[in-house]
């Protein structure tokens, strides 16, 4: 029996830190949290005072896959074509989302004239307003935007945020690393994304018996391998792009292990 327990704070900082400060730490209590904290915990570390490298990782159910578009009456189909085309909109929920994170890059790093336009309740204002034609375009979740958009194409994907291919977007739509001028661009572009890349994880306290862990690490990978979890993914056009524990570490050290001048660059581009 699984017994969800919302814990609000920080953007999941607070039920990251109740792990080891209050949690029982016999197996029974583990933790999904907000996947931009891995990237945050380096560039904003006052706000996000963590080292995700020192919990006990289970696995990752998907990547984040987030694609940023424009409405397809807009012209452009692709990011060089937006480029020419001159100052395009975006809405934005939030600052730090995967979403503000992406709209950044296109601005910054790839040198789109992207105006961010904020003061939305959320992503689903921000795709009313793009209907309404207020907006030109956002960077989303791919799972999150209505069927009859993709079906009618209705839009035009210009780039995603991961590695994996969602449903729907064909292999045309280049990963936006890929983007790149050259190689230190990528890499900053690497580090933004990179908690996108880890997903939506599951995590437990370092203190948790390893003969434990070894039992949630498992059941966590049969579960991802069971045709009945898969089929109700399908069915619900849920992203599904899994890590195991390993793999999730592994990309978790490569975050961490970001050269210094990368992570000032990074920094910069988040804050201004």
């Amino acid at each position: 029996t699984m017994v969800p327990v919302n814990m609000p704070g920080a953007s999941s900082v607070t039920s990251i830190l109740y792990l080891d400060n209050r949690a029982p730490q016999d197996g029974t209590f583990i933790d999904t949290f907000n996947f931009g904290l891995l990237s945050a915990s380096l560039l904003r570390p006052n706000l996000a005072k963590l080292d995700l490298r020192k919990y006990a990782w289970i696995g990752s159910i998907s990547e984040d896959l987030t694609a940023c578009y424009v409405r397809a009456n807009l012209g452009p189909k692709t990011i060089a074509q937006l480029k020419a085309y001159g100052p395009v909109h975006f809405g934005t929920d939030g600052i730090g989302t995967s979403e503000d994170i992406n709209e950044r890059i296109l601005r910054s790093v790839l040198g789109l004239d992207i105006r961010q336009v904020g003061g939305y309740a959320g992503s689903a204002q921000v795709r009313l307003a793009i209907e309404r034609g207020e907006l030109d375009g956002d960077c989303g979740a791919w799972s999150s935007l209505p069927d009859d958009w993709i079906k009618k194409k209705t839009i035009s994907p210009l780039s995603r945020s991961g590695t994996a291919l969602p449903e729907g977007l064909t292999p045309d739509v280049p990963y936006i690393g890929d983007l790149a001028p050259d190689e230190r661009a990528r890499q900053i572009i690497n580090l933004l994304v990179s908690g996108s890349q880890v997903g939506r994880p599951f995590i437990a306290s370092a203190a948790v018996p390893r003969d434990r862990m070894r039992i949630l690490r498992d059941a966590f990978d049969a579960t991802m391998k069971d045709p009945a979890f898969r089929a109700d993914v399908n069915k619900l056009r849920l992203p599904f792009s899994p890590k195991t524990a390993d793999e999730a570490v592994k990309t978790v050290g490569a975050i961490y292990a970001s050269p210094t001048d990368v992570i000032e660059a990074a920094k910069k581009i988040v804050t201004q």
